[in-house]
């Protein structure tokens, strides 16, 4: 398998990090992340991450905290699967940097756009944390912005579901899956796959999108390689 694009930025959400026990960190769902991850390194594709926090903390559902304080969560909550991916993919031999939109020196690098791009270029993988570092953003944003940061070739969305649908197909038997999408239809249809910021930027900024499974075998590195799987949503 060749890869068909040269930098990606590959977004997993904290939840499917989770696997069916639904918090923390289940490590037979990351495994085989990490181990796609590292066959990504050594076909030469430069791989950039985002991951959400839901796993973790799910904002203030259910409670009447602060929007900013709630989100501030989230963005620790990112760190803490930022680093566990560090450590899983450097036991691989593959070197990793963490880079956070909000500073702590302690445990990561601040996020430097120069930087991150000569990570990648000395053959390093590297995981953004903190989200955009702003509150009232999704990590889903997050992942957009980085990749358009980055002049990633694509923009990869692991999702818990194999692609997007007009309806529910956990409800609706019948739920139709897209195969390419305009990020209009996005935006004008109302599909929740990937927030309305996200969509905008990455349509604004020519980055397509793809919107895959992450429980599929071997499905990022299928992706990376022009395998036609997921929807592609395009501009």
């Amino acid at each position: 398998m060749q890869p068909i694009y040269k930098r990606v930025l590959l977004k997993l959400s904290g939840e499917a990090l989770a696997g069916d026990q639904r918090f923390g960190l289940n490590h037979e769902v990351i495994a085989p992340v990490v181990e796609q991850i590292v066959q990504l390194h050594h076909l030469g594709v430069q791989v950039g991450l985002v991951i959400g926090g839901g796993n973790f903390w799910r904002g203030r559902q259910g409670t009447n905290m602060d929007r900013t304080t709630a989100d501030h969560m989230g963005m620790l909550a990112t760190v803490m699967n930022s680093l566990a991916m560090m450590d899983a993919i450097e036991q691989k031999g593959v070197p990793v940097r963490v880079q956070t939109a909000l500073d702590m020196v302690s445990l990561a690098e601040p996020f430097i756009l120069r930087k991150a791009l000569r990570h990648f270029e000395m053959g390093r993988i590297v995981i953004f944390a903190c989200g955009t570092g702003n509150p009232y953003c999704s990590t889903d944003t997050a992942a957009a912005l980085r990749a358009c940061e980055i002049d990633a070739d694509i923009l990869l969305m692991a999702k818990n579901v194999d692609g997007i649908y007009d309806s529910d197909p956990k409800t609706n038997p019948f739920a139709k899956k897209y195969e390419t999408l305009r990020y209009a239809d996005i935006i004008n249809q109302g599909l929740k796959v990937i927030d309305f910021t996200a969509a905008t930027m990455c349509m604004e900024n020519n980055v397509p999108t793809l919107a895959f499974g992450l429980n599929e075998e071997n499905s990022i590195v299928r992706a990376v390689c022009g395998e036609q799987l997921g929807t592609l949503i395009k501009v």
